[in-house]
């Protein structure tokens, strides 16, 4: 799974919403990518040219309290 960020100019970096308000996730990086061109696209071009990053796509790793726990006997 990745997620997108973008940096507030700040310094502080957070995800990236739908209009429902949970944060946009996706199963290939690609697609994360395309997205974060469709939503930010002056940002994710000026980036080519500049030297700082304010948009990224992180992957979501999965660890043991994300899986479901064994029922107690």
């Amino acid at each position: 799974m990745f997620k997108i960020e973008v940096e507030d100019g700040h310094g502080l970096w957070s995800d990236v919403r739908g209009t429902d308000g949970a944060i946009l996730t996706f199963e290939r990086e690609d697609d994360a990518r395309a997205r974060l061109a469709l939503l930010f696209p002056v940002i994710v071009q000026m980036e080519k040219y500049t030297g700082g990053k304010r948009t990224r796509v992180i992957r979501i790793l999965e660890d043991e309290d994300d899986w479901p726990k064994p029922p107690v006997r």
